[in-house]
């Protein structure tokens, strides 16, 4: 039998800057490592063959992929034995009130960094203030994004009933919580549904969703209330126990996406663009919160403005995408300068050490 993956962003680019939810993951595990150092590629290399010696085991693991690179993996998690392993180099500083005594920092620097030559510094000086101002450049287009969007939410908001709207929340508390949990402590994991990359939006929804027997999939315009549904979604199943998966949005990262109670074998997320799904499996059903709570004929009343705004909404996430490809290539550069540095025993050595650590949290 082989363990199960889950896969999400513990952080994210969005308009309100870059955004994580490492603390809420990390929390309560016994064995933390925090990777440090200049260069990503030791770090994603010894990311990546932990993954590769624990996947297919009798575990379950949960992989935290980068916005940046998609492909890529800033942390690991193996839940069951209390483990983890996490980039935790800017901007993901991990707060010290979540430290426990078994957290331990590793810098791969300090074990594997020979000296650079005045000309590579330079260079590295130089990349990364062009890495930085690409990043700066691409919050500024996912912030004025966000404002735009505000404006085609507004059209919405304005022609919703919002006493139908709690009926829609009122009837899905009452299908969807049979009674309380009878577990004794209640836990809420917040993570990122999605994220902007370098390749334009990238979510795990049928990762996460995997083996659920419903799917409950929110439709409806920009302001027609589906992250309020989901946040008063939230709000029950901490009052009733439940044990709580949050996925916050990749754009703005206040809003919600998805909120699923495995217990219950149920999720009900946002289905719009950028993550936008369609019933595929048994279980799944549709709830257009347009369709349920907003005036007729609000689509064709407003039309010119709406297509307006949505090309002005487009034009500033192509932007985005656009910074964010342009930092993805520099960070290329800069890595290149690191790999002249890389030592692979180290990165082994390290390996072989961290794994003894997880075999001794099995046999616990």
């Amino acid at each position: 039998m082989s363990g199960s993956v889950l896969r999400y962003f513990g952080g994210g680019n969005t308009a309100k800057g870059f955004s994580h939810l490492y603390e809420s993951n990390l929390r309560g595990l016994d064995r933390v490592f925090i990777l440090s150092g200049k260069s990503g590629l030791e770090k994603k290399s010894l990311l990546h063959k932990l993954k590769d010696e624990w996947m297919g085991k009798n575990t379950a693991l949960e992989l935290l992929h980068s916005p940046n690179d998609p492909e890529s993996l800033e942390g690991l998690i193996i839940r069951n034995y209390g483990f983890g392993i996490v980039d935790g180099d800017y901007p993901r500083e991990i707060s010290e009130s979540i430290v426990g005594d078994g957290w331990e920092t590793v810098d791969l620097d300090a074990l594997g960094m020979t000296s650079l030559s005045e000309n590579e510094k330079i260079e590295i000086h130089r990349l990364t203030g062009e890495i930085q101002k690409a990043m700066e450049n691409a919050y500024q287009s996912y912030a004025e994004g966000l404002r735009i969007h505000d404006d085609w939410e507004k059209i919405y908001i304005d022609r919703m009933d919002f006493s139908k709207a709690d009926q829609v929340t009122k009837r899905l508390i009452t299908h969807l919580f049979p009674g309380d949990s009878n577990r004794k402590n209640q836990v809420t994991r917040r993570r990122f549904l999605g994220a902007a990359t370098p390749l334009g939006p990238v979510d795990f929804v049928d990762n996460i969703t995997s083996g659920l027997q419903k799917r409950y999939l929110l439709k409806g315009r920009a302001g027609t209330g589906k992250s309020t549904v989901l946040k008063k979604m939230v709000q029950e199943a901490e009052k009733r126990g439940y044990e709580l998966e949050v996925y916050h949005c990749g754009f703005d990262p206040n809003s919600l996406d998805m909120v699923l109670v495995r217990e219950l074998g149920w999720a009900i997320f946002d289905s719009t663009q950028p993550h936008e799904y369609f019933p595929s499996r048994k279980g799944d059903e549709v709830i257009d919160m347009y369709e349920l709570t907003v005036a007729p004929g609000t689509d064709e009343l407003y039309a010119e403005e709406i297509a307006e705004i949505e090309r002005q909404y487009r034009e500033q996430m192509k932007a985005g995408k656009t910074y964010l490809a342009q930092a993805k290539r520099l960070n290329g550069q800069l890595e290149k300068i690191y790999e002249r540095k890389y030592n692979q025993s180290r990165v082994d050595a390290i390996f072989n050490d961290i794994q003894k650590e997880i075999r001794q949290l099995v046999k616990e």
